[in-house]
């Protein structure tokens, strides 16, 4: 019985420590700035179009090609 009491008292004195860990770590994050995060969305969304058009046209592509032999 002794046992599960300093186990308990072990894994509460361990929080506190944890929760000051995640603090120092969030005081070490350096956040971009605001013209680089414009930059960078920019970018994202430039290619997810570009690369949606390429699927497209693949699509309708492979779509033409299998319409074309299913009526031979």
């Amino acid at each position: 019985m002794a046992d599960s009491t300093k186990k308990e008292k072990k894994e509460k004195a361990k929080k506190p420590s944890f929760f000051k860990g995640v603090k120092a770590e969030f005081k070490k994050i350096s956040w971009p700035d605001r013209e680089s995060v414009i930059k960078q969305s920019v970018a994202v969304i430039c290619i997810s179009v570009v690369l949606g058009a390429v699927i497209a046209v693949l699509d309708f592509i492979m779509q033409y090609g299998v319409g074309f032999l299913t009526s031979l």
